[in-house]
């Protein structure tokens, strides 16, 4: 479990450096991964850290997204750590129960940072997710199973999410960011 925190802090610091712009949130993310033992857990009643994936398809140009049951809007796929401190294994994971797909590779390096609040609802209060987004890539079959999380799941062009005013700004991020590492 050390080395796993171990080796996310080294990962933030490169993170930092690759995205100089967003060195400020590189940096909240390493003072609260060292804030408390217990970060990757649930119970961390402040917040936690939670694994997401950037999935795309085997030629790039598609992600496949989550119309999320608890929250309605059109999502990456991912979840709660649960004390798991192997962020990128959380991602793959999280990747393989909610769509079915097998044969997925993660990036071990972080893609994306995103802090969000998550309002208060049925006895749990409100609280932070510290994201960390993985790319994954399908490399198999991209015929998906749509899991009890989801309303639905859908393959998306990156490049639509990234010129989507309505889209979540942190998928538009995130395509953004894909369609420039691309070129």
């Amino acid at each position: 479990m050390h080395e796993h925190r171990q080796a996310f802090s080294a990962h933030l610091t490169a993170y930092a450096e690759a995205h100089p712009d967003e060195g400020e949130v590189a940096a909240g993310f390493g003072e609260f991964l060292r804030s408390a033992p217990t970060v990757f857990e649930r119970a961390h009643a402040a917040g936690h850290f939670t694994g997401s994936a950037w999935l795309v398809s085997a030629d790039g140009a598609r992600v496949l997204l989550t119309h999320h049951r608890k929250l309605g809007r059109w999502l990456q796929l991912g979840g709660h750590a649960d004390g798991d401190t192997d962020l990128a294994g959380v991602a793959l994971r999280e990747a393989e129960e909610e769509s079915g797909l097998v044969e997925l590779v993660v990036e071990p390096q972080p893609f994306d940072l995103d802090c969000h609040w998550i309002p208060a609802r049925a006895g749990e209060p409100g609280h932070w997710h510290y994201d960390v987004r993985y790319v994954v890539r399908a490399t198999g079959s991209e015929d998906f199973a749509v899991s009890e999380e989801s309303l639905a799941l859908a393959w998306k062009p990156v490049a639509e999410i990234a010129a989507d005013p309505a889209a979540d700004e942190s998928l538009r991020r995130m395509a953004r960011k894909w369609l420039r590492r691309l070129g």
